[in-house]
């Protein structure tokens, strides 16, 4: 017989899964940034939405996959707890990428971002005044803390609403369960 599902089994399943979907973003970051250093801009474009389905599709698969399986472990998963389990999977999964998203830009490899920003500061610098090009540079040291928070709720609202879809269906459902037709027969 297989035990009942609580908050510290979801807890500790969601941590698990949590950190297989964060690990597969994060993995896909530094991919991406390894091979953007190629001077082939065609194949860091390619690279770009090869990774991006593939981050698309794998935290679709694994987030069903671990929803699937927490049926099958626990007795009593329901599409409400299925959706709670999803949501703390999101939670937990958008924790740890923007948390390695942080110490990448902060102690991995700050210079990239730096480049990138200051490309990003040359590409505009025609089109802003000299005030709006302050504030840019004024921006620059609190990019990191804006980067952390956005990447996590982004991270945590796609998961939630991955979570809502997918536990709408899952568990299984038997849209005929409760259906008795002797007793329908006999009203009719």
């Amino acid at each position: 017989m297989k035990e009942t599902v609580n908050t510290r089994a979801l807890w500790n399943n969601a941590g698990i899964a949590g950190a297989a979907l964060g690990l597969l973003t994060v993995s896909c970051m530094f991919i991406e940034q390894a091979v953007a250093g190629v001077q082939s801009k065609i194949l860091v474009t390619a690279t770009g939405i090869i990774l991006w389905t593939v981050k698309f599709a794998g935290c679709i698969l694994l987030m069903r996959f671990f929803m699937l399986r927490l049926c099958k472990n626990f007795d009593g998963v329901t599409s409400g707890i299925t959706m709670k389990y999803g949501t703390m999977t999101a939670f937990l999964s958008a924790l740890i990428n923007s948390a390695v998203l942080l110490a990448n830009m902060l102690f991995i490899s700050p210079g990239i971002y730096e480049q990138q920003y200051d490309q990003i500061m040359q590409a505009y610098s025609g089109l802003l005044d000299a005030n709006s090009m302050g504030m840019m540079g004024k921006m620059e040291s609190a990019l990191p803390k804006i980067t952390f928070f956005t990447q996590l709720i982004y991270c945590f609202l796609y998961g939630t609403v991955l979570s809502l879809i997918l536990s709408r269906y899952i568990p299984k459902q038997d849209p005929f369960a409760g259906y008795d037709s002797s007793e329908n027969s006999r009203q009719a």
